[in-house]
């Protein structure tokens, strides 16, 4: 794969910073308040959403270092990787991808991931939000990179998924789900999250790391598949036995991640993607 190809965005040095930063036991709250102010434009964005009635807090948050406090570090930082990544992805051709809709599925993933990783009792499943979120970056560099043979591969594929992949790989040499995945790694992330966004449509390939991936999996079958007016059974019967297996999730399980996501999607959506509306 070209190298070219997985720099056409860095995540902020602020970001980079508080990875250095968080294990190491010199640091205080006051410490990575400082480095995240740094960024003006980053803590406004920051405070706007520990703010918002996502979170829901009875006072006012005025401060990184209070939002640290509340939040948690772990928590902020996984939000200035969101916004960063959510923010800087914005020059895809209209007719290749709508913008609105992408970052819609994208964060709906990434809700009903975090959603089957709280059922499924994973620990800090923050990350699952972001493998969520970021499962299909690639495809935005596989957009703005090779903007004919996608048009090409959309057209030939129907919008089928599998087909995509199959077609990006005959076509380009990779798919995006392999550029998603160097993307992750580039940025220094995680095993667990390019190892699951690289196997997430085969999670029986991605090693020590298959749960993830098939919650990934799952949660992206999700979002793609249901319709407001199908039935969990029916739904269920959709899912693969395997992925069912190795998550021991039930039909009640189900229903009730669905109805969680639809309730926190709207709000996580206006969070993270703000003066968009999705209809």
């Amino acid at each position: 794969m070209n190298q070219q190809t997985i720099e056409l965005f860095s995540l902020p040095d602020t970001f980079f910073q508080l990875s250095k930063m968080l294990n190491d036991p010199r640091y205080s709250v006051e410490d990575f308040g400082h480095v995240i102010s740094k960024d003006p434009a980053l803590s406004v964005r920051l405070l706007k959403i520990v703010n918002s009635p996502y979170y829901g807090f009875p006072s006012r948050i005025d401060t990184i270092s209070r939002a640290i406090t509340v939040v948690g570090i772990d928590d902020l930082q996984n939000l200035i990787l969101a916004t960063s990544v959510v923010d800087n992805f914005d020059s895809i051709p209209d007719d290749l991808a709508d913008m609105t809709s992408f970052w819609f599925r994208s964060v709906n993933c990434a809700v009903i991931a975090k959603i089957l990783a709280e059922k499924c009792a994973v620990l800090h499943a923050e990350r699952l939000f972001i493998a969520g979120l970021l499962h299909d970056i690639g495809s935005l560099i596989i957009y703005s990179q090779f903007p004919d043979e996608s048009k090409k591969i959309l057209e030939k594929s129907n919008y089928d998924r599998q087909q995509i992949v199959a077609l990006e790989n005959q076509m380009i040499g990779f798919s995006h789900i392999d550029v998603g995945a160097e993307l992750l790694r580039h940025w220094g992330l995680p095993d667990s999250l390019s190892e699951s966004v690289m196997n997430y449509m085969e999670p029986e390939k991605a090693g020590q790391y298959k749960y993830d991936a098939s919650i990934l999996n799952l949660a992206a079958f999700l979002c793609d598949l249901v319709t407001p007016f199908e039935k969990i059974s029916e739904i269920v019967e959709k899912i693969s036995n395997q992925v069912l297996s190795i998550l021991s999730i039930s039909e009640e399980d189900i229903e009730d991640v669905l109805l969680k996501a639809e309730k926190e999607l709207s709000l996580v959506f206006s969070m993270l993607v703000p003066n968009q509306n999705f209809t």
